[in-house]
């Protein structure tokens, strides 16, 4: 029988007839499974030596802070962080302000924790607001030229919530339940933006010239965000025009304004923010128009567009006023100790040259009223008997 007709040459087909006889008939089978495996693996190898291909749209920006955020920020759960604001690090801390952050780490283990400082807050901003953040240089000029304690300190919670989300608490505020209590399991946080609990509740004395601006509100010494919610950059973007006129009328730069108590309550604090929270209810779809009332004696937590409203106990038990309960209640949250409140001593309260603070009653209805007749009989009196009665007062006192 004739040998088959091969396509080498007479010697490179003798000499491969050779090799091939001497290797067994199944290891030359695998041969080309071992090529195919090393060609893979020298792919894998050399990847990242292969040129990548630019993006259509050019250089990844990140989204301006005036865009609307997508609906998928709305949709992902509460990001599992917990902020505060101190003056100092942590490890720098008094043992009170120590044992009140603990209680946030030991109940929420798996949250990533993190304390803001006057030595490292104007970097966060820069970092999340300048031209590769946000590229929001006025809110950066904003927060660089304020020089107020509190109003830096409400404008930095506000601005991260804005940019990262989580919760929010202020150094003196104690927890005393897991973050995950802040939502009841009746919810589904994919549908909630923001957790608030009600501070104040006496809508009594909301025309009262000086407990009114006070009179009805959210707290928030503690609040839940998800990022990006408008809500925030408009309160931000109201404070800063609210800085603005303030230092016209005053004519001084923004550094240099004099607010008192009131002002600041009103222009960036709890009075401030509820107001901003409001409106953005009232900018959600919904058939009525959302007033205080819908919150006034709430006895359960209460979703309304998105926003979800836990009683006064929840975030602000123990206060004596508002029905607010006590810590001991299965629905306290947190725990506020207010010793790191001292700001009102450089924003002093109106406080009558007789009769002192209306505050000092805490909204006890009849210390209220017996303070506004002291003060409406006082304003009767003759100028010379006022003074004679505030001389007599300062020589006792």
């Amino acid at each position: 029988m004739n040998a088959p007709i091969s396509p080498l040459s007479p010697r490179l087909a003798s000499t491969t007839a050779k090799f091939r006889n001497r290797i067994p008939t199944q290891l030359r089978r695998t041969i080309p499974v071992y090529l195919v495996c090393v060609c893979i693996f020298l792919v894998f190898l050399n990847i990242d030596l292969m040129p990548s291909v630019p993006s259509p749209s050019g250089m990844f920006k990140r989204s301006s802070i005036s865009q609307k955020p997508s609906s998928s920020d709305y949709s992902r759960g509460f990001p599992r962080k917990i902020w505060q604001t101190w003056k100092i690090d942590p490890f720098s801390f008094e043992e009170r302000d120590t044992a009140t952050a603990k209680t946030w780490t030991m109940l929420n283990p798996s949250f990533r924790y993190e304390v803001l400082t006057d030595n490292n807050d104007m970097n966060y901003i820069e970092q999340h607001f300048g031209p590769e953040g946000f590229n929001r240089m006025d809110i950066i000029d904003l927060y660089r030229s304020v020089n107020a304690t509190i109003i830096k300190a409400d404008l930095l919670r506000y601005l991260v919530m804005y940019a990262e989300g989580g919760v929010y608490a202020d150094i003196d505020v104690e927890a005393l339940r897991p973050v995950h209590r802040f939502i009841p399991e009746r919810y589904d946080e994919s549908e909630i933006d923001m957790v608030l609990g009600v501070e104040i509740d006496q809508p009594q004395y909301k025309d009262h010239n000086i407990l009114g601006r006070k009179s009805q509100s959210f707290c928030q010494w503690t609040f839940m965000a998800k990022p990006r919610l408008p809500v925030m950059l408009r309160l931000v973007e109201k404070i800063e025009r609210w800085l603005t006129d303030i230092a016209k009328k005053q004519n001084v730069p923004i550094g240099e304004v004099v607010l008192d108590f009131d002002e600041v309550i009103s222009g960036t604090g709890p009075s401030a923010f509820t107001a901003a929270i409001l409106e953005d209810m009232n900018r959600r779809r919904g058939d009525a128009a959302i007033t205080w009332d819908d919150f006034h004696n709430l006895d359960e937590s209460k979703a309304v567009r998105g926003m979800l409203v836990l009683n006064v106990e929840a975030f602000a038990a123990g206060q004596g006023h508002s029905d607010s309960g006590n810590h001991n209640a299965r629905g306290a949250l947190v725990k506020h100790h207010y010793h790191a409140s001292n700001w009102p001593s450089r924003h002093p309260r109106f406080n009558h040259p007789i009769y002192g603070e209306v505050e000092r009653c805490n909204w006890n209805a009849e210390c209220v009223r017996k303070w506004d007749e002291d003060v409406e009989t006082f304003g009767l009196l003759p100028p010379e008997e006022q003074q004679k009665r505030i001389d007599e007062k300062n020589i006792h006192s």
